[in-house]
């Protein structure tokens, strides 16, 4: 399938979560055997040369797990606050509405290793960057993320990008 076919996939709901947002929702891309194997196939060439994939929870398991399947390399879930029984690292990020936190067991990731992050939408950027000072701070080597989703507008690229990241999307939608 072609991007825009796989992009035609992808669901808009006008006014959620709140008016004047354009949310897209990939559970119909999802709920479609061939553009999801696509998408996961995109992906998969967009990591290629990795030693592990990190995914953000949620949506970023999804993608994250199944590309590292694909590729039979580890997968990486990044986690939020909490979820996780063993010893763990954080980082705390900014959100537009408060503080978040991260978290991941450092001994998922060996000194050096080259580890690209996978999800499903970039928007401002901010959870990827904290995934990428958390996986830094573990030993990673974080080079590289792949996006199904860029919303360009909102910047996310960019704050990639001065974190050292070549960042690649399968589509973006403007506008939002």
């Amino acid at each position: 399938m072609s991007p825009d076919e796989i992009k035609a996939l992808v669901r808009t709901i006008p006014d959620f979560p709140k008016t004047g947002i354009q949310f897209r929702d990939i559970t119909t891309l999802l709920g479609h055997g061939r553009g999801f194997a696509a998408t996961v196939e995109w992906l998969t060439q967009a990591v290629a040369g990795a030693e592990a994939i990190a995914g953000m929870e949620a949506r970023g398991f999804i993608f994250g797990a199944a590309v590292a399947a694909r590729l039979e390399l580890p997968f990486l879930p990044i986690r939020k606050p909490g979820k996780l029984p063993c010893e763990v690292i954080g980082v705390e990020y900014e959100l537009e509405y408060g503080l978040d936190r991260l978290e991941m067991d450092p001994a998922a990731v060996g000194a050096g290793q080259h580890v690209a992050i996978v999800d499903d939408l970039l928007a401002t950027g901010g959870t990827a960057v904290a995934a990428t000072e958390l996986l830094r701070k573990a030993g990673a080597r974080v080079d590289r993320a792949a996006f199904v989703i860029d919303l360009p507008d909102l910047g996310g690229n960019a704050r990639l990008a001065s974190q050292s990241l070549d960042v690649r999307a399968l589509m973006a939608f403007d506008g939002d």
